[in-house]
Protein backbone atom coordinates (compact mmCIF):
# COMPACT_ATOMS: atom_id res chain seq x y z
CA UNK A 1 0.00 0.00 0.00
CA UNK A 2 0.84 3.39 -0.80
CA UNK A 3 0.80 6.16 1.72
CA UNK A 4 1.27 9.91 1.66
CA UNK A 5 2.17 11.70 4.81
CA UNK A 6 0.69 15.48 4.47
CA UNK A 7 3.87 17.70 6.77
CA UNK A 8 2.90 21.08 7.87
CA UNK A 9 3.09 21.69 11.31
CA UNK A 10 5.42 18.59 12.51
CA UNK A 11 8.92 19.18 10.73
CA UNK A 12 10.40 15.89 12.60
CA UNK A 13 10.84 11.93 12.43
CA UNK A 14 10.98 11.69 16.16
CA UNK A 15 7.44 10.78 18.36
CA UNK A 16 5.87 11.98 14.37
CA UNK A 17 2.44 10.22 14.81
CA UNK A 18 1.31 11.02 11.45
CA UNK A 19 4.86 9.33 9.97
CA UNK A 20 4.84 6.58 12.73
CA UNK A 21 1.37 5.38 11.25
CA UNK A 22 1.74 5.47 7.90
CA UNK A 23 5.20 3.63 8.24
CA UNK A 24 3.28 1.09 9.89
CA UNK A 25 0.73 0.82 7.43
CA UNK A 26 2.16 1.26 4.20
CA UNK A 27 4.95 -0.45 2.15
CA UNK A 28 5.89 2.75 0.31
CA UNK A 29 5.57 6.37 2.11
CA UNK A 30 5.88 9.22 0.00
CA UNK A 31 6.64 12.66 2.63
CA UNK A 32 4.99 16.18 0.97
CA UNK A 33 5.22 19.59 1.97
CA UNK A 34 2.86 22.53 0.06
CA UNK A 35 3.77 25.75 0.12
CA UNK A 36 0.54 27.43 0.14
CA UNK A 37 0.70 30.62 -2.54
CA UNK A 38 -2.52 32.42 -1.08
CA UNK A 39 -0.66 32.30 2.75
CA UNK A 40 2.47 33.35 1.37
CA UNK A 41 1.15 36.40 -0.81
CA UNK A 42 -1.21 37.40 2.04
CA UNK A 43 1.83 38.78 4.17
CA UNK A 44 0.42 37.53 7.30
CA UNK A 45 4.10 36.36 8.61
CA UNK A 46 7.39 37.99 7.75
CA UNK A 47 10.70 36.99 6.32
CA UNK A 48 11.89 35.20 9.75
CA UNK A 49 9.22 33.19 10.31
CA UNK A 50 9.46 31.53 6.28
CA UNK A 51 13.52 31.90 6.91
CA UNK A 52 12.67 29.50 9.80
CA UNK A 53 10.38 26.69 8.38
CA UNK A 54 12.39 27.23 5.07
CA UNK A 55 15.67 25.51 7.01
CA UNK A 56 13.95 23.47 9.04
CA UNK A 57 12.90 21.84 5.67
CA UNK A 58 16.10 21.66 4.25
CA UNK A 59 17.33 20.12 7.48
CA UNK A 60 14.63 17.94 7.20
CA UNK A 61 14.98 16.72 3.70
CA UNK A 62 18.37 15.66 4.57
CA UNK A 63 17.30 13.44 7.43
CA UNK A 64 14.73 11.89 4.83
CA UNK A 65 17.26 11.62 2.15
CA UNK A 66 19.35 9.67 4.30
CA UNK A 67 17.02 7.31 5.09
CA UNK A 68 15.82 6.64 1.34
CA UNK A 69 13.01 8.87 1.31
CA UNK A 70 12.71 11.80 -1.33
CA UNK A 71 10.74 14.68 0.05
CA UNK A 72 8.17 15.95 -2.30
CA UNK A 73 7.19 19.76 -2.42
CA UNK A 74 4.49 21.67 -4.75
CA UNK A 75 3.55 25.24 -4.37
CA UNK A 76 -0.28 26.89 -5.07
CA UNK A 77 -3.56 26.17 -3.18
CA UNK A 78 -3.23 23.30 -0.70
CA UNK A 79 -6.05 22.15 -1.47
CA UNK A 80 -5.93 21.31 -5.30
CA UNK A 81 -2.16 20.29 -5.18
CA UNK A 82 -2.61 17.31 -2.08
CA UNK A 83 -5.79 16.02 -4.53
CA UNK A 84 -3.30 16.22 -7.87
CA UNK A 85 -0.52 14.89 -5.72
CA UNK A 86 -2.15 11.98 -4.43
CA UNK A 87 -3.86 11.03 -7.46
CA UNK A 88 -0.42 11.76 -9.10
CA UNK A 89 1.33 9.06 -7.34
CA UNK A 90 -1.94 6.63 -6.96
CA UNK A 91 -1.65 6.50 -3.18
CA UNK A 92 -4.19 4.30 -1.36
CA UNK A 93 -4.19 6.38 1.95
CA UNK A 94 -3.04 10.20 3.01
CA UNK A 95 -1.47 10.85 6.75
CA UNK A 96 -1.90 14.10 8.34
CA UNK A 97 -1.16 15.49 11.96
CA UNK A 98 -4.06 18.09 12.49
CA UNK A 99 -4.05 21.54 13.19
CA UNK A 100 -6.46 23.85 14.90
CA UNK A 101 -6.80 27.17 12.89
CA UNK A 102 -9.95 27.77 11.90
CA UNK A 103 -8.54 28.24 8.38
CA UNK A 104 -6.94 24.95 8.34
CA UNK A 105 -10.13 22.68 9.79
CA UNK A 106 -11.71 24.28 7.07
CA UNK A 107 -9.15 23.18 4.27
CA UNK A 108 -8.83 19.92 6.33
CA UNK A 109 -12.64 18.96 5.94
CA UNK A 110 -12.38 19.92 1.88
CA UNK A 111 -9.55 17.97 1.95
CA UNK A 112 -10.78 14.61 3.52
CA UNK A 113 -14.29 14.79 1.87
CA UNK A 114 -12.44 15.09 -1.62
CA UNK A 115 -10.08 12.32 -1.19
CA UNK A 116 -12.96 10.26 0.35
CA UNK A 117 -14.69 10.60 -2.57
CA UNK A 118 -12.30 9.26 -4.63
CA UNK A 119 -11.81 6.36 -2.36
CA UNK A 120 -8.38 7.48 -0.97
CA UNK A 121 -8.39 6.40 2.85
CA UNK A 122 -7.40 9.93 5.06
CA UNK A 123 -6.26 9.15 8.70
CA UNK A 124 -5.24 12.35 10.81
CA UNK A 125 -3.86 12.64 14.28
CA UNK A 126 -3.27 14.45 17.81
CA UNK A 127 -0.26 15.99 17.58
CA UNK A 128 0.29 20.08 17.83
CA UNK A 129 -0.42 19.30 21.18
CA UNK A 130 -1.11 17.24 24.45
CA UNK A 131 -4.78 17.17 24.92
CA UNK A 132 -6.85 18.66 22.19
CA UNK A 133 -10.08 20.96 23.28
CA UNK A 134 -12.62 18.03 23.43
CA UNK A 135 -10.72 16.28 25.80
CA UNK A 136 -9.96 19.25 28.30
CA UNK A 137 -13.50 20.30 29.28
CA UNK A 138 -15.74 21.52 31.98
CA UNK A 139 -18.41 19.51 34.14
CA UNK A 140 -21.21 20.76 31.55
CA UNK A 141 -18.92 19.63 28.79
CA UNK A 142 -18.78 23.20 27.67
CA UNK A 143 -14.98 24.72 26.79
CA UNK A 144 -13.05 26.11 29.56
CA UNK A 145 -12.65 29.99 29.79
CA UNK A 146 -10.02 30.17 32.68
CA UNK A 147 -6.62 29.08 32.77
CA UNK A 148 -6.92 27.91 35.99
CA UNK A 149 -9.71 25.25 35.52
CA UNK A 150 -8.35 24.93 32.51
CA UNK A 151 -4.47 23.69 34.19
CA UNK A 152 -6.57 21.88 36.80
CA UNK A 153 -8.22 19.52 34.38
CA UNK A 154 -5.25 18.89 31.99
CA UNK A 155 -3.15 17.76 35.09
CA UNK A 156 -6.11 15.50 36.03
CA UNK A 157 -6.07 14.54 32.46
CA UNK A 158 -2.80 13.84 31.86
CA UNK A 159 -2.08 11.53 35.59
CA UNK A 160 -5.11 9.59 34.28
CA UNK A 161 -4.11 8.47 30.50
CA UNK A 162 -0.39 10.16 30.10
CA UNK A 163 -0.14 10.22 26.32
CA UNK A 164 3.29 7.99 25.44
CA UNK A 165 6.15 9.00 23.36
CA UNK A 166 6.28 7.21 19.68
CA UNK A 167 9.23 5.11 18.81
CA UNK A 168 10.83 6.01 15.54
CA UNK A 169 10.07 3.95 12.85
CA UNK A 170 12.38 0.88 12.37
CA UNK A 171 12.73 1.69 8.80
CA UNK A 172 13.86 5.51 9.95
CA UNK A 173 16.22 4.27 12.59
CA UNK A 174 19.52 4.21 10.66
CA UNK A 175 21.05 5.43 7.30
CA UNK A 176 21.16 3.42 4.35
CA UNK A 177 24.26 1.51 3.92
CA UNK A 178 23.57 1.60 -0.36
CA UNK A 179 23.15 5.23 -0.46
CA UNK A 180 20.66 7.36 0.16
CA UNK A 181 18.01 9.03 -2.10
CA UNK A 182 18.51 12.29 -3.96
CA UNK A 183 17.53 15.47 -2.53
CA UNK A 184 15.40 17.36 -4.07
CA UNK A 185 15.98 21.25 -3.92
CA UNK A 186 13.52 23.34 -1.95
CA UNK A 187 12.39 26.78 -2.99
CA UNK A 188 14.56 29.53 -1.44
CA UNK A 189 13.06 31.79 1.09
CA UNK A 190 13.59 34.69 -1.64
CA UNK A 191 11.74 32.16 -4.23
CA UNK A 192 8.67 32.43 -1.86
CA UNK A 193 8.66 35.74 -2.10
CA UNK A 194 10.53 37.10 1.27
CA UNK A 195 14.11 37.38 2.41
CA UNK A 196 16.65 35.15 4.25
CA UNK A 197 17.52 37.13 7.66
CA UNK A 198 20.09 35.90 10.28
CA UNK A 199 17.91 34.03 13.01
CA UNK A 200 18.87 33.91 16.08
CA UNK A 201 17.88 30.21 17.26
CA UNK A 202 18.77 27.73 14.85
CA UNK A 203 16.04 25.97 12.84
CA UNK A 204 15.85 22.25 12.84
CA UNK A 205 14.97 19.26 14.75
CA UNK A 206 18.61 18.64 15.76
CA UNK A 207 19.03 21.74 17.46
CA UNK A 208 15.25 21.67 19.07
CA UNK A 209 16.65 18.35 20.55
CA UNK A 210 20.16 20.02 21.48
CA UNK A 211 18.20 23.03 23.07
CA UNK A 212 15.71 20.98 25.17
CA UNK A 213 18.50 19.07 26.91
CA UNK A 214 20.21 21.59 27.43
CA UNK A 215 17.60 23.80 29.20
CA UNK A 216 16.35 20.85 31.03
CA UNK A 217 20.10 20.37 32.46
CA UNK A 218 20.01 23.75 34.22
CA UNK A 219 18.19 26.85 33.39
CA UNK A 220 14.65 24.67 33.64
CA UNK A 221 15.59 24.41 37.83
CA UNK A 222 15.74 28.47 38.39
CA UNK A 223 13.10 29.33 35.42
CA UNK A 224 10.94 30.97 37.77
CA UNK A 225 12.98 33.79 38.46
CA UNK A 226 15.35 33.42 35.21
CA UNK A 227 12.39 33.46 33.15
CA UNK A 228 12.00 37.40 33.78
CA UNK A 229 15.20 38.43 33.33
CA UNK A 230 15.89 39.53 29.60
CA UNK A 231 19.12 39.78 29.90
CA UNK A 232 20.19 36.11 30.55
CA UNK A 233 19.53 32.97 28.56
CA UNK A 234 16.88 31.92 31.16
CA UNK A 235 14.20 30.53 28.80
CA UNK A 236 13.84 27.38 26.28
CA UNK A 237 13.76 29.51 23.15
CA UNK A 238 11.73 26.54 22.29
CA UNK A 239 8.56 28.24 20.96
CA UNK A 240 9.60 28.91 17.13
CA UNK A 241 10.40 24.76 17.44
CA UNK A 242 6.65 24.16 18.89
CA UNK A 243 5.33 26.43 16.33
CA UNK A 244 6.50 24.29 13.30
CA UNK A 245 6.90 20.66 14.87
CA UNK A 246 10.61 20.06 14.67
CA UNK A 247 10.16 19.01 18.63
CA UNK A 248 6.52 17.72 20.03
CA UNK A 249 5.27 18.87 23.30
CA UNK A 250 4.60 15.56 24.23
CA UNK A 251 8.10 15.06 23.91
CA UNK A 252 9.13 18.30 26.01
CA UNK A 253 6.65 17.43 29.06
CA UNK A 254 7.87 13.83 29.15
CA UNK A 255 11.75 15.56 29.53
CA UNK A 256 10.26 18.07 32.30
CA UNK A 257 8.96 15.62 33.94
CA UNK A 258 11.30 13.00 33.91
CA UNK A 259 13.78 15.36 35.67
CA UNK A 260 12.05 15.29 38.48
CA UNK A 261 13.04 11.45 39.36
CA UNK A 262 16.70 12.00 38.23
CA UNK A 263 18.00 12.96 41.35
CA UNK A 264 20.39 16.12 42.63
CA UNK A 265 19.69 19.79 42.18
CA UNK A 266 16.06 19.90 40.89
CA UNK A 267 13.61 22.35 41.61
CA UNK A 268 9.96 20.79 41.35
CA UNK A 269 8.35 24.26 41.52
CA UNK A 270 10.73 25.59 38.67
CA UNK A 271 9.97 22.30 36.30
CA UNK A 272 6.35 22.84 36.95
CA UNK A 273 6.62 26.17 36.10
CA UNK A 274 7.69 26.09 32.87
CA UNK A 275 5.02 23.56 32.19
CA UNK A 276 2.08 25.61 33.04
CA UNK A 277 3.41 27.67 29.64
CA UNK A 278 3.19 25.02 27.80
CA UNK A 279 -0.29 24.81 29.24
CA UNK A 280 -1.08 28.26 28.53
CA UNK A 281 -0.05 27.26 25.09
CA UNK A 282 -2.78 24.61 24.93
CA UNK A 283 -5.07 26.94 26.58
CA UNK A 284 -5.05 29.10 23.41
CA UNK A 285 -4.94 26.49 21.41
CA UNK A 286 -8.38 25.25 22.56
CA UNK A 287 -9.54 28.85 22.91
CA UNK A 288 -9.40 29.30 19.47
CA UNK A 289 -10.17 25.91 18.15
CA UNK A 290 -13.77 26.29 20.38
CA UNK A 291 -14.26 30.30 19.93
CA UNK A 292 -12.70 30.73 16.19
CA UNK A 293 -14.21 34.34 16.16
CA UNK A 294 -11.41 35.86 18.58
CA UNK A 295 -8.76 35.43 15.18
CA UNK A 296 -10.51 38.29 13.73
CA UNK A 297 -11.65 39.98 16.95
CA UNK A 298 -12.33 40.48 20.78
CA UNK A 299 -13.44 37.23 22.83
CA UNK A 300 -15.14 39.87 25.00
CA UNK A 301 -17.28 42.70 24.48
CA UNK A 302 -15.15 46.02 24.74
CA UNK A 303 -17.68 47.87 26.84
CA UNK A 304 -15.77 49.51 29.84
CA UNK A 305 -12.73 49.98 27.74
CA UNK A 306 -11.17 52.66 26.87
CA UNK A 307 -11.61 53.42 22.76
CA UNK A 308 -8.58 53.36 21.06
CA UNK A 309 -6.86 56.60 19.78
CA UNK A 310 -8.80 57.64 16.61
CA UNK A 311 -6.90 57.44 13.05
CA UNK A 312 -4.72 60.38 11.94
CA UNK A 313 -1.09 61.73 12.29
CA UNK A 314 -0.70 61.25 15.86
CA UNK A 315 -1.69 57.66 15.96
CA UNK A 316 0.97 56.90 13.15
CA UNK A 317 3.28 59.32 14.44
CA UNK A 318 3.36 56.83 17.74
CA UNK A 319 2.71 53.59 16.38
CA UNK A 320 5.79 54.31 14.59
CA UNK A 321 7.92 55.14 17.08
CA UNK A 322 6.36 51.89 19.21
CA UNK A 323 7.61 49.91 15.92
CA UNK A 324 10.97 51.02 15.33
CA UNK A 325 11.89 50.94 19.16
CA UNK A 326 12.36 54.94 19.41
CA UNK A 327 9.53 55.44 22.12
CA UNK A 328 12.10 56.82 24.76
CA UNK A 329 11.48 54.15 27.58
CA UNK A 330 14.44 51.92 27.24
CA UNK A 331 12.69 48.32 28.18
CA UNK A 332 10.09 48.88 25.22
CA UNK A 333 12.90 50.08 22.90
CA UNK A 334 15.47 46.79 23.34
CA UNK A 335 12.32 44.83 23.33
CA UNK A 336 11.25 46.55 19.89
CA UNK A 337 14.72 46.67 18.61
CA UNK A 338 15.30 42.77 19.68
CA UNK A 339 12.26 41.78 17.65
CA UNK A 340 12.97 43.48 14.63
CA UNK A 341 16.79 42.06 14.10
CA UNK A 342 16.38 38.75 15.26
CA UNK A 343 12.51 37.71 15.02
CA UNK A 344 12.25 36.83 18.97
CA UNK A 345 11.55 39.11 22.27
CA UNK A 346 11.76 37.60 25.30
CA UNK A 347 8.20 36.99 26.98
CA UNK A 348 8.45 39.34 30.16
CA UNK A 349 9.29 42.00 27.42
CA UNK A 350 6.54 41.26 25.24
CA UNK A 351 3.70 41.96 28.14
CA UNK A 352 5.78 45.01 28.72
CA UNK A 353 5.48 46.17 25.12
CA UNK A 354 2.17 45.20 24.60
CA UNK A 355 0.54 46.83 27.36
CA UNK A 356 2.73 50.43 26.68
CA UNK A 357 0.58 50.20 22.97
CA UNK A 358 -2.49 49.50 24.44
CA UNK A 359 -2.30 51.70 27.46
CA UNK A 360 -0.06 54.14 27.34
CA UNK A 361 -0.08 55.13 23.24
CA UNK A 362 -4.51 53.57 23.10
CA UNK A 363 -3.49 52.21 20.06
CA UNK A 364 -5.90 49.06 19.36
CA UNK A 365 -4.23 45.79 20.51
CA UNK A 366 -5.27 44.12 16.81
CA UNK A 367 -2.25 46.28 15.49
CA UNK A 368 0.28 45.24 17.71
CA UNK A 369 -0.75 41.75 16.84
CA UNK A 370 -0.64 42.00 13.47
CA UNK A 371 2.72 43.59 13.62
CA UNK A 372 3.66 40.93 15.83
CA UNK A 373 2.28 38.10 13.59
CA UNK A 374 4.94 39.88 10.95
CA UNK A 375 8.01 39.78 12.86
CA UNK A 376 8.13 36.93 15.19
CA UNK A 377 9.84 33.89 14.26
CA UNK A 378 7.63 32.03 16.07
CA UNK A 379 4.54 33.71 14.66
CA UNK A 380 1.25 31.23 15.97
CA UNK A 381 -2.44 32.44 15.80
CA UNK A 382 -3.29 31.36 18.95
CA UNK A 383 -0.25 31.87 21.49
CA UNK A 384 0.03 35.13 19.35
CA UNK A 385 -3.51 36.26 19.38
CA UNK A 386 -4.28 34.74 23.04
CA UNK A 387 -1.70 37.02 24.57
CA UNK A 388 -2.53 40.16 22.77
CA UNK A 389 -5.82 39.44 24.03
CA UNK A 390 -4.80 39.03 27.35
CA UNK A 391 -3.00 42.05 27.47
CA UNK A 392 -5.81 44.71 26.20
CA UNK A 393 -8.41 42.83 28.71
CA UNK A 394 -10.65 40.97 25.61
CA UNK A 395 -9.46 37.87 26.25
CA UNK A 396 -11.11 34.71 28.24
CA UNK A 397 -9.69 35.93 31.64
CA UNK A 398 -11.77 38.03 34.07
CA UNK A 399 -9.05 40.52 34.94
CA UNK A 400 -10.28 44.23 34.21
CA UNK A 401 -8.80 46.37 31.48
CA UNK A 402 -6.66 47.82 33.80
CA UNK A 403 -3.45 45.61 33.93
CA UNK A 404 -1.09 48.64 33.20
CA UNK A 405 2.44 47.83 33.20
CA UNK A 406 4.79 50.31 34.42
CA UNK A 407 7.89 50.43 31.76
CA UNK A 408 10.00 52.11 34.26
CA UNK A 409 9.44 49.92 37.18
CA UNK A 410 9.36 46.83 34.61
CA UNK A 411 13.05 47.93 34.02
CA UNK A 412 14.33 48.42 37.13
CA UNK A 413 12.81 45.54 38.14
CA UNK A 414 13.68 43.13 35.57
CA UNK A 415 16.80 44.32 33.81
CA UNK A 416 18.34 46.30 37.16
CA UNK A 417 22.05 46.62 35.38
CA UNK A 418 20.62 48.11 32.01
CA UNK A 419 22.50 45.09 30.76
CA UNK A 420 19.11 43.81 27.93
CA UNK A 421 18.84 47.44 27.15
CA UNK A 422 22.46 48.01 26.52
CA UNK A 423 22.70 45.07 24.18
CA UNK A 424 19.58 45.79 22.05
CA UNK A 425 19.70 50.58 22.36
CA UNK A 426 23.47 50.62 21.81
CA UNK A 427 23.44 54.36 22.21
CA UNK A 428 22.61 53.83 25.79
CA UNK A 429 25.25 51.64 26.06
CA UNK A 430 27.49 54.06 28.72
CA UNK A 431 25.08 55.93 30.74
CA UNK A 432 25.44 54.78 34.20
CA UNK A 433 23.13 52.54 36.07
CA UNK A 434 21.57 54.91 37.76
CA UNK A 435 19.79 56.72 34.43
CA UNK A 436 19.78 53.46 32.01
CA UNK A 437 16.05 53.04 32.97
CA UNK A 438 15.27 56.94 32.24
CA UNK A 439 18.17 58.56 30.56
CA UNK A 440 15.66 61.55 29.86
CA UNK A 441 16.36 62.86 33.44
CA UNK A 442 20.11 63.33 32.90
CA UNK A 443 21.40 66.97 32.73
CA UNK A 444 23.46 68.38 29.87
CA UNK A 445 26.59 67.54 32.11
CA UNK A 446 26.00 63.53 32.30
CA UNK A 447 24.61 63.68 28.76
CA UNK A 448 27.28 64.78 27.40
CA UNK A 449 30.01 62.29 29.61
CA UNK A 450 27.67 59.49 28.35
CA UNK A 451 27.68 60.69 24.68
CA UNK A 452 24.30 60.43 24.05
CA UNK A 453 22.12 63.43 23.85
CA UNK A 454 18.25 63.01 24.55
CA UNK A 455 16.37 64.25 21.57
CA UNK A 456 19.14 63.94 19.48
CA UNK A 457 21.10 60.51 19.66
CA UNK A 458 18.17 58.98 21.92
CA UNK A 459 14.84 60.39 22.01
CA UNK A 460 12.92 61.74 24.71
CA UNK A 461 9.49 59.78 25.65
CA UNK A 462 7.03 60.11 23.47
CA UNK A 463 4.68 60.00 25.78
CA UNK A 464 4.67 60.24 30.01
CA UNK A 465 3.29 57.22 31.57
CA UNK A 466 1.87 58.58 34.69
CA UNK A 467 -0.14 60.84 32.76
CA UNK A 468 -1.16 58.29 30.21
CA UNK A 469 -2.02 56.26 32.82
CA UNK A 470 -4.97 58.55 34.24
CA UNK A 471 -5.91 59.06 30.97
CA UNK A 472 -6.53 55.50 30.13
CA UNK A 473 -8.16 55.30 33.41
CA UNK A 474 -10.22 58.38 33.10
CA UNK A 475 -11.60 57.08 29.69
CA UNK A 476 -12.55 53.75 31.07
CA UNK A 477 -14.61 55.18 34.04
CA UNK A 478 -16.08 57.14 31.00
CA UNK A 479 -16.92 54.28 29.07
CA UNK A 480 -18.64 52.76 31.82
CA UNK A 481 -20.73 55.60 32.98
CA UNK A 482 -21.77 56.51 29.33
Amino acid sequence: MRGVVWLRRDLRLQDQPALTAAFADCDDVIPLFVFDDSLLRARQFGSPCVTFMVTCLAELTGALAARGLALQWRRGNQIEEVLRFVADVKADAVYWNRDYEPGAIERDRKVQQALMTRGVVVHTFKDHVVFEAEEIRGSTGDPLQRYSAYRARWWTKWHAATPPLLSLPVRLRAQRADGSSPRIALPTVEDLGYQTVPLSITPGEKEAQRRLRWFLDGPIHTYVEGRNLPAIDGTSKLSPHFRFGTLSVRTAVHAAVGTLATGGRRSRRDVLAWIDELIWREFFQQVLSSFPQVASGPFRSKDGLPRPRPAGSELNRLYAAWCEGRTGYPLVDAGMRQLNRTGWMHNRVRMVVASFLIKDLRIDWQSGERYFMRQLMDADLAANNGNWQWAAATGTDSMPGYRIFNPLLQSRKFDPEGAYIRQWVPELATVPTDRIHAPHLMTCEEQALAGCRIGTDYPSPIVDHRQAREEYLALGKQEVTA
